[in-house]
């Protein structure tokens, strides 16, 4: 980006008709009121967007919010304007979709500007459409559009998450071709359920004070947001509500795999020592009878008077530990 756009990501003019023409920052800084509709983009980070906003936002709060690093999803009106937060998934490349982007929005009468540092795919869907003809035809279609946009584009990361969170149950509760998996030895399964579960609740750390803040923007009365704008929003929060309330039972369901993981393990090592518990208690006796003879190869006793006092001594303890073993299934141990 050279310096004489620093800052500027796109300005987009347009007139009410779906097309919109890209401008520089001559055209935006001799923008007046009544020459039609004007969007300006901007990266909140470079010096001349902060030194643009600073002069062109007389309001404070909405210029400390279009610059600030940090925001939460949310909407308030400022006189004839509204000053609205929102949050995507996050779907650049080598980043985690639950690392949300952000973009500040101060919508006006008839111009509106939008700041945010990392790329969001939303914005470019409407540069996009006011190429091809068929962009927003005002600033309410405009608002309308980035926020359907960044709704519909969480869609397919939530299926993600769905169809993880589906096959580690499978792994999990029934396990492949009918056989438990060995749950133990299996750090990843347990690095992959951790993983679905951190995103689900980061995704609806935002999500529902996004689902919040189109819920406000349906009951502003900007002279310039009409029924339709506002039935519009009222779908995508909806929409939004839907996803909460599936990262809700996406959050729950990994709960109770993470409980039945445990509870697998904990049968799985429970299971082994009652296999050692149950060795030990057989090998005890024996251990007992050639400590208390002390019994070895050559010192077996009566074995230089009678050759066959090696197999008399293993069939005796053969024999104690077959008993044990009776004993054992008539107590219901085994």
């Amino acid at each position: 980006m050279s310096d004489e756009n620093g800052g500027l990501i796109c300005a987009v003019a347009f007139d009410g008709s779906g097309h919109g023409r890209e401008v520089g920052w001559n055209e935006i800084t001799a923008w007046k009121p009544g020459d039609g509709y004007m969007w300006v983009h901007l990266d909140f980070r470079d010096p001349n967007a902060v030194n643009w906003v600073r002069d062109n936002v007389p309001d404070e709060q909405a210029a400390a919010t279009l610059l600030a690093d940090e925001t939460r999803p949310r909407a308030v009106a400022i006189g004839d304007s509204l000053l609205v937060c929102l949050r995507g998934v996050n779907l650049n490349p080598e980043s985690d979709p639950e690392d949300m982007v952000s973009v500040r929005i101060l919508a006006g009468p008839e111009r509106i500007i939008t700041t945010r540092h990392r790329r969001i795919m939303a914005v470019n869907d409407a540069r996009d459409e006011f190429a091809r003809g068929t962009g927003p035809r005002n600033i309410g279609d405009f608002l309308a559009f980035i926020a359907d946009r960044l709704m519909h584009r969480m869609g397919p990361t939530l299926e993600q998450l769905e169809d993880a969170v589906d096959r580690l149950e499978g792994s999990i509760l029934e396990g492949e071709d009918g056989e438990k998996p060995r749950l133990d030895n299996n750090p990843e399964l347990r690095r992959a359920l951790g993983r679905v579960r951190r995103q689900a609740i980061e995704l609806r750390r935002y999500l529902a004070p996004q689902r919040d803040a189109m819920n406000r923007l349906q009951m502003e009365q900007a002279p310039w947001l009409t029924p339709g704008h506002k039935a519009r929003l009222r779908e995508v929060s909806d929409h939004i509500t839907r996803f909460v309330e599936d990262l809700d039972a996406l959050r729950d369901r990994g709960a109770v795999v993470q409980d039945e993981l445990r509870n697998r393990i904990s049968d799985d090592m429970n299971r082994t020592i009652y296999v050692l518990t149950v060795i030990s208690a057989v090998l005890l006796p024996l251990g007992f009878f050639t400590g208390l003879l002390g019994i070895n190869v050559d010192g077996i006793p009566g074995s230089k008077d009678m050759p066959v006092a090696f197999w008399l001594v293993v069939g005796g303890l053969a024999t104690v530990a077959a008993v044990q073993l009776w004993l054992f299934r008539r107590l219901r141990w085994l």
